[in-house]
């Protein structure tokens, strides 16, 4: 067994395939290769998996990514046809979209290059940055004021201890990442006070979701105490970022467009980031653009 291993839990009857990051005497850290769970376990429970094709658990959960992927595809695609039937039939001049921009916060590397190349593809002005969960609220106090985004996604790994029981949910301390995503949504929160100003999607697996909440974010996991899978609140910020700013966020159709659902993610009324401008500028050679 060594770091890099992909493996599943026997005790667990291999429900959720992680990558091992570090092995310490007889336990391993790991953490989720498709859901943001941090977890430890003896070394004798677990299985390498040589193939992740062949874990039914992994399979499914690309499953579903993919059709959400595909939901939001032709949301964005019915959005703009409606756009242009809309430009159409009032005047004939050129138009130009500005969807809100996003700062996303990751404590897993791999998950940060998933992210970012989903908001590659849907057309989403992003800036991505990998870093520890401990030294999320350092960097989005750097941070915010430098790249100004319209969305803030702070997400990793998270979980609840082992030691914990259902009476204990309520207390942080029960969690292992939780605090440090509620220091780093505060700081966000001193920056910009209005949930429809500054947009913050917080949380991972099983996170304290109503402490998140309470702490400033507008959508945070897990209100289930669930497992929420790696693009969960990418799918979150691609909705923000592509809602017309004259209208809230659709929370049933966000929701339920994520894998996890309704016991995954959960959030209040939030106004949309995207914007439409006319006419269509023209490029401008040397001008770096501030949008």
């Amino acid at each position: 067994m060594k770091q890099g291993d992909l493996v599943v839990r026997k005790s667990y009857g291999g429900d959720v395939l992680f990558r091992v990051a570090t092995t310490l005497e007889e336990t391993a850290i790991l953490k989720g290769t498709d859901y943001r769970l941090l977890a430890d376990a003896p070394i004798v429970d677990l299985s390498v998996v040589s193939d992740p094709e062949s874990s039914g658990a992994a399979r499914q959960a690309r499953i579903k990514a993919s059709e959400s992927t595909l939901r939001i595809q032709e949301q964005r695609e019915q959005q703009a046809l409606a756009r242009e039937l809309a430009r159409a039939q009032s005047e004939n001049h050129s138009y130009f979209e500005v969807p809100g921009k996003v700062l996303h916060l990751d404590g897993d590397s791999n998950y940060m290059k998933k992210s970012m190349q989903l908001y590659t593809q849907m057309k989403v002005p992003a800036y991505g940055v990998f870093v520890h969960e401990s030294q999320m609220a350092d960097v989005v106090y750097r941070l915010l004021p430098q790249i100004k985004p319209d969305i803030i996604v702070i997400t990793g790994h998270d979980g609840v201890l082992k030691t914990s029981n259902r009476d204990e949910l309520h207390n942080l301390s029960s969690y292992k990442n939780s605090q440090n995503f509620v220091d780093a949504v505060r700081i966000a929160r001193q920056y910009e006070k209005s949930r429809d100003n500054l947009i913050v999607i917080a949380g991972a697996c099983q996170s304290h979701y109503e402490a998140l909440l309470q702490s400033g974010s507008n959508f945070a996991s897990s209100p289930g105490r669930v497992l929420i899978h790696a693009l969960d609140p990418v799918y979150v910020a691609i909705k923000a970022s592509y809602t017309s700013i004259r209208e809230t966020i659709n929370l049933s159709d966000v929701i339920h467009g994520t894998i996890s659902g309704i016991d995954g993610v959960g959030g209040i009324e939030t106004l949309g980031k995207f914007r439409v401008g006319m006419p269509k500028p023209k490029a401008l050679v040397g001008v770096k653009p501030t949008v």
